[in-house]
């Protein structure tokens, strides 16, 4: 008995490549690292947990550096011979990039976030930081495991861990009823969105017989005639769990009111690294898990990106000025707009020969959208910290109190438009233009020129209130007209996002050719 268990025994220890899990690893670690100082300093020394995180997400982003020589993976089955290897965690180039996308932008919103929630009040008391700090932390290790993900169980467990502490990132204002409203939509639409993909997850399961990516891609082009609709079914479902987590119409009913509610950094945080998660999950589900099925989630994608692009511009165009929050209601429906363009690339994979250079228009994007959006975000909470209500029209005449942050700002929007001098905007929208012209999608890349238009009115519109005089100001005692001083860390983040944004504006081929180099 003792020699037949032996061997099975043994099958169950495996080893660990360490350097390749790395970068979810060290953002996890110091997470728990955080939650235990923050029991033992005093409230004058609790900002040393923000340095701490900053520190610990840059040492995240720069473990990627000794992966960039070729692919690991780990947490590999055995396989017998002739049979297809399948690993549950894989360090390839669209994981990097992803892992790098995420962990530099949980990186700015660390920085924003070093003073931001200090400006935050509750009618109480003040934002906890040590909690705080520890729920960006664990969200940033679940973002930054899920592009490794190669079976549907680790794909699942990292998305909730990725969304479980936003829930509580969103809500953490807890005497504000705006910010708890905001945590229990934003709660309730993934609660439902997990729930349906999960009732997918299990469907595909049961026709295929494994959770592995690669092995359901083989298993699904052999499917028994009688189990073809529950495999559809699964299909259908795992693709809407994740259309729920991108924010795509009519899925996104939740972004504006949970902008809004949420602390700005955070607000950031979820309009880059949260779609980053939803899109890097949808792009392993469709082109590694379910190509043989592309001409159901071909159709049904492009159907949701001219959807969500028309709902986002539309609403977006909507938006008073004057209204209270305006300007982040704005971005948020920006966002859901952005969202469409997103998903062009990815169902243009469905009818393409080369799935991975139409994904790379997707990763290309979602780059460039992450440099401009943050940095957007970041001159909102430099706003925010003089005039709360963050309205449009607050903007009015920044250029003539900060030039500086004026001139910025008018980049980000420019890029986000896709006009110069934002050319990596431009060649963007360019990229994700072609992408649905040479997939054979004429009519949606005819729905995203209109949507191109329309974005266009409206991110101008906010563009000229920063140059414009601003309105005559009440009398104010003298100590108080002199314009307040910019935290280092907000300063910091301001300026490296427009640094990024200026320098990919110079050569917006370098992001093209990272993003797409050897991607599936």
């Amino acid at each position: 008995m003792t020699a037949v268990a032996a061997p099975s025994v043994a099958s169950l220890v495996q080893s660990v490549d360490w350097l390749a899990i790395a970068p979810p690893t060290i953002a996890a670690v110091v997470a728990l690292a955080v939650l235990v100082a923050d029991l033992f300093l005093g409230d004058r020394r609790k900002a040393l947990l923000g340095w701490v995180s900053v520190a610990g997400l840059a040492a995240a982003a720069l473990s990627l550096l000794p992966l960039l020589d070729g692919d690991r993976s780990t947490f590999c089955l055995d396989t017998l011979k002739g049979e297809q290897a399948a690993c549950s965690y894989t360090a390839d180039h669209f994981t990097l990039v992803i892992q790098f996308l995420v962990l530099a932008g949980a990186l700015l919103t660390a920085l924003l976030s070093v003073t931001g929630i200090k400006d935050v009040k509750n009618t109480t008391r003040e934002l906890p930081e040590g909690e705080f700090w520890f729920l960006l932390l664990s969200s940033a290790a679940g973002a930054a495991l899920l592009p490794a993900s190669r079976d549907l169980a680790t794909l699942v467990v990292a998305l909730e861990v990725a969304s479980l502490p936003a829930f509580a990132l969103v809500g953490i204002k807890r005497d504000d009823r705006r910010s708890a409203e905001a945590a229990l939509k934003f709660f309730l639409s993934s609660v439902t969105a997990t729930a349906v993909t999960l009732l997918g997850v299990s469907f595909v399961y049961a026709t295929t017989g494994t959770l592995h990516l690669t092995r359901i891609a083989t298993a699904l082009t052999h499917v028994d005639g009688q189990f073809q609709t529950l495999a559809q079914a699964g299909v259908a479902l795992t693709l809407v769990g994740f259309a729920f987590k991108t924010a795509a119409a009519p899925f996104h009913f939740w972004v504006p009111d949970t902008y809004v509610g949420a602390p700005l950094p955070v607000a950031a945080y979820l309009s880059v690294i949260g779609k980053a998660v939803g899109f890097s999950g949808l792009i392993l589900v469709t082109v590694v898990a379910f190509p043989s099925y592309a001409d159901v989630w071909g159709p049904a994608l492009a159907a949701l990106a001219a959807l969500t692009m028309t709902v986002g511009n539309v609403a977006a165009l909507r938006q008073q000025a004057t209204r209270a929050y305006s300007a982040v209601r704005l971005l948020a429906w920006s966002s859901v707009g952005q969202a469409g363009y997103l998903l062009v690339p990815i169902a243009a994979a469905a009818y393409s020969k080369d799935a991975g250079k139409a994904i790379g228009s997707t990763v290309a994007y979602a780059l460039m959208y992450a440099a401009v959006n943050l940095g957007a975000f970041a001159v909102a909470a430099l706003v925010a910290r003089t005039k709360p209500l963050n309205r449009i029209s607050d903007y009015r005449g920044l250029y003539a109190s900060r030039p500086l942050a004026a001139l910025v700002l008018g980049f980000f929007l420019l890029s986000l438009a896709g006009l110069p001098p934002g050319i990596i905007g431009l060649f963007a929208k360019v990229t994700v233009f072609s992408a649905a012209v040479d997939a054979g999608l004429g009519w949606l890349a005819v729905v995203m020129a209109v949507n191109v238009v329309i974005a266009l009115y409206y991110y101008l519109r906010w563009t000229a209130t920063l140059f414009r005089p601003a309105e005559e100001p009440a009398e104010e005692p003298a100590g108080e007209q002199q314009v307040q001083r910019v935290p280092a860390p907000l300063t910091a983040a301001i300026g490296l996002t427009a640094i990024i944004g200026v320098a990919l504006s110079g050569a917006p081929q370098i992001v093209l050719r990272f993003a797409s180099t050897g991607l599936f």
